[in-house]
């Protein structure tokens, strides 16, 4: 779903739709685990993607886990996703 990728709520909204504070988006996205889209003028603008990233990040962190932990998490979760779609598509054709 398209849709879901493009980025249209402002940092603010963001931060105010996870319960976050507006520095630690900042900070996760300096960690690389979420990358808004960009304005020409540089401004944030957060998908739902995003705003459901974030709330796994928030659950992550609640469960005791550091930056570097939730890195690691979400690295194997997206790959995870990629090897069951691959499985999926081959299942399909046969």
């Amino acid at each position: 779903m398209a849709g879901r990728e493009v980025g249209v709520f402002a940092i603010s909204v963001a931060a105010e739709m996870t319960a976050m504070q507006v520095q630690n988006l900042r900070v996760y996205e300096r960690r690389g685990l979420l990358e808004p889209d960009r304005t020409s003028g540089g401004t944030r603008l957060y998908s739902a993607d995003d705003i459901e990233r974030l709330h796994r990040i928030r659950d992550l962190l609640a469960a005791g886990l550091n930056l570097a932990g939730i890195a690691a998490v979400l690295e194997l979760e997206e790959e995870n996703e990629r090897l069951r779609a691959l499985i999926a598509r081959r299942d399909a054709r046969d």
